[in-house]
């Protein structure tokens, strides 16, 4: 039975189209789409149980996958399987799920999968930025409770022009990179990378997308009606008891506004907080706590919740005693580790980072191989969040997702300050000792310091704050460097870093719809007074990068060699190389680039890199016809002496017996002995030998007394050279 399909296309304005298509693909599932831009296709399919989940959130899964296939290529390495997913992959799946999880009920928490998979791909098409539409699109065709229909759209700049979906070779000409997440009513998600843009200009590439995403969103409001909307599915919400509620609300909240509003640190409020909720326990039997305990506590969070975001709107404190304006006290320290190639740690109230920096060749770089992108990143930067920073133990299970989406927060921050001259491959590792919110923007601000206490000579430092936001759809309060309960309490999380001149990369999740323009801007222009406040503090620790690495951090040394020389330097399996690195203690990387061989030479000892240098040197050096050289005698044989180039160690040839002197030279050592260092005159190739001819006599002064030897007549026995001919058996051959 060939299925029915059904269609929508979204027009881009500029020649190209979006299509989404459903009725054909995976109809076992609740919902599923193909989303399709030129050759790109990508798969989507939601599936959410019908019974909830004995838990108090909501437990979505958002998977996406590239798969190799869909670009005709196989995955690297032995195992030929699609394995667990690369860091690019997880950063969409975050991307998708920061969008999605605000609108699904507060009370729906039945298990629900969203499966992005990318089965065809299109190399003028970045298929990240139609993740969005297609699990959006996916859902707006099951009966799955959702609020409204969302998308995802990529904007840049490029020659001063918004570009909405570039494909990655144009992205590499933009000043603006930004991923926006919103409904056809307001922004969701911001994330992406600028060089140095102002408030301003990143507010206007936000418009500039969500009238883009409006669009898309009005083309799955009608795919969904011409396939015919489902009825949204009845579910079973959470036991609510009103009476219950107001009891709990009368008991703590005013208790929880007295400690809210008096200023004390993480642990004393959780003492205070954990207090009240044992007084509002002990009003409840043993039999009523154990029938409704769930309740009690969930209606604590609430009246909880409500008494801190009440202190800030109507008194303007908030929990750490702090002004909405106000930034936590910070302190700074560089070279804090005697062995790393640079460190810092940056304090920022109750949160605290440590940062590394590791210098390397071209071979430490971080390879980057998917179906739609292949390439190396010389700068990358690793973020680790360990259970203890927050007074926590707990399994480590791995990297979290997470940790990737903050750590390429913090690399997409600094990565352009990193001049493209730099000559190592870097790395920088932030460990997160303590936390209180904003761990990711400290991790931009320790590792701004690390560098340039590793003698990185950034353009300019960068520092970075995260913002918040209370509301209570009338009054609303902006919050500068905002507290992690400020986070988890609060309507919007935005991150923004840069340098004092603009942004370079910001983060945005927002809680709340109907996000104002004048709040954003208004949250914009405050993160700027707090970024260059931030600012100070570390160029008052660390004014300029240092001028040069650290004595036992490794130099890098480039230089050339031509590409018929590679094989000659490297040996027989490796065995050159490997031996100069061993005598040398260096490292030696060889990369092909235009028709030359590009050698990097890393290694902390001075004289070792020299002898590198001259190991090249001598492999690539070639004399001068009638230019005179210095050489060594190492080597005597019965008919001259082998001598070495002193300018190019290694380099020998062969200075006969009769170049020796004027005069007949019976024995070689009559003139010259092992070691001897003496002069000679390069003559090039000698046409009868066809071998490098030199000469010591060459540059004596020719006796008065000498006298020119005769030429050889090869007209002797007529004419023929019987010089090598074997005549040995010629008389057995005789009668």
């Amino acid at each position: 039975m060939i299925p029915k399909t059904f269609n929508e296309v979204i027009d881009l304005g500029d020649g190209r189209e979006i299509s989404i298509e459903t009725g054909k693909l995976a109809k076992q599932a609740d919902g599923s789409v193909v989303v399709r831009m030129g050759d790109a296709m990508l798969l989507c399919t939601i599936v959410s149980n019908k019974e909830a989940s004995p838990v108090d959130f909501l437990p979505l899964t958002v998977d996406y996958r590239e798969k190799f296939a869909a670009a005709g290529r196989y995955p690297g390495g032995f195992f030929k399987r699609e394995a667990r997913p690369s860091t690019e992959e997880v950063l969409t799946m975050r991307l998708v799920d920061r969008c999605l999880r605000p609108l699904f009920p507060k009370d729906y928490h039945a298990e629900t999968q969203v499966m992005i998979q990318l089965m065809s791909h299109d190399d003028n098409v970045m298929p990240d930025a139609l993740a969005g539409l297609a699990a959006s699109a996916a859902i707006q065709l099951s009966d799955i409770p959702f609020e409204c229909p969302i998308s995802e759209a990529r904007v840049a700049r490029i020659n001063g022009e918004f570009v909405i979906n570039p494909s990655y070779e144009a992205l590499q000409e933009a000043d603006i990179d930004i991923m926006v997440g919103a409904s056809e009513d307001s922004v969701m998600m911001v994330e992406g990378e600028m060089k140095e843009c102002s408030e301003e200009e990143m507010a206007e590439a936000i418009k500039f997308a969500h009238e883009a995403i409006k669009v898309q969103c009005q083309a799955q409001v009608r795919l969904a009606e011409k396939v015919g909307k489902k009825e949204t599915r009845t579910y079973e919400g959470e036991r609510e008891d009103e009476a219950l509620q107001q009891k709990v609300y009368e008991a703590s909240y005013s208790k929880c506004y007295d400690i809210a509003k008096q200023g004390s640190t993480k642990q004393e409020r959780g003492e205070a907080f954990a207090n009240v909720k044992e007084e509002v326990k002990a009003l409840f039997s043993e039999e009523e706590l154990e029938e409704n305990g769930d309740l009690i506590s969930k209606y604590f969070k609430i009246a909880h919740k409500e008494a801190v975001r009440d202190v800030v709107l109507k008194e303007g404190i908030r929990l750490d005693g702090r002004k909405t304006t106000d930034i936590r006290p910070i302190w700074c320290e560089v070279n804090y580790l005697p062995s790393t190639h640079g460190s810092a740690i940056f304090t920022r109230g109750e949160t605290q980072a440590l940062a590394t920096v590791t210098l390397g060749t071209s071979r430490e770089a971080n390879v980057i191989d998917l179906p739609t992108l292949q390439g190396e990143e010389t700068f990358y930067l690793h973020y680790n969040f360990p259970p203890f920073s927050t007074g926590e133990a707990r399994p480590i299970r791995g990297t979290s997702r997470r940790e990737i989406g903050h750590g390429n927060l913090a690399q997409r921050a600094l990565k352009g300050m990193v001049p493209d001259d730099c000559p190592y491959t870097v790395r920088v590792v932030s460990e997160v000792l303590e936390s209180n919110g904003s761990s990711s923007m400290a991790t931009v601000c320790s590792g701004t310091m690390a560098l340039m206490d590793a003698g990185i000579q950034l353009t300019k430092p960068v520092s970075g704050i995260a913002m918040g936001l209370i509301t209570d759809g009338k009054d609303f309060a902006v919050l500068s460097d905002i507290l992690g309960d400020e986070d988890h309490l609060g309507d919007m999380d935005f991150k923004v870093t840069g340098t004092e001149d603009g942004i370079t990369a910001c983060q945005m999740d927002i809680k709340i719809k109907g996000l104002s323009y004048e709040i954003l801007v208004k949250a914009l222009k405050q993160a700027r007074d707090g970024r260059l406040h931030i600012l100070e503090k570390l160029t008052d620790t660390i004014a300029t990068p240092n001028e040069n690495v650290k004595a036992h951090a490794p130099k890098i040394v480039y230089t050339e060699m031509p590409e018929d020389c590679i094989g000659a330097f490297i040996g027989p399996g490796g065995k050159n190389i490997q031996e100069l690195q061993k005598t040398t203690e260096t490292t030696i990387v060889i990369n092909e680039a235009d028709g030359k061989g590009i050698v990097e030479i890393l290694g902390t000892n001075q004289e070792g890199i020299e002898k590198v240098l001259k190991a090249v040197e001598a492999l690539t050096f070639k004399p001068e016809v009638g230019s005179v050289y210095e050489v060594k005698v190492i080597k005597l044989l019965d008919f001259g002496a082998v001598v070495e180039y002193m300018d190019a160690p290694g380099k020998e040839t062969l200075l006969h017996v009769s170049e020796l002197a004027w005069e007949r030279t019976e024995n070689v050592t009559d003139v010259v002995n092992m070691g001897d260092v003496l002069d000679v005159k390069y003559f090039g190739i000698d046409p009868r030998t066809k071998k490098e001819k030199v000469s010591r006599k060459a540059l004596l002064p020719k006796p008065e007394s000498y006298k020119e030897r005769p030429k050889r007549d090869d007209k002797r026995s007529g004419g023929r050279d019987n010089r090598g001919r074997d005549n040995r058996n010629r008389d057995k051959n005789r009668d």
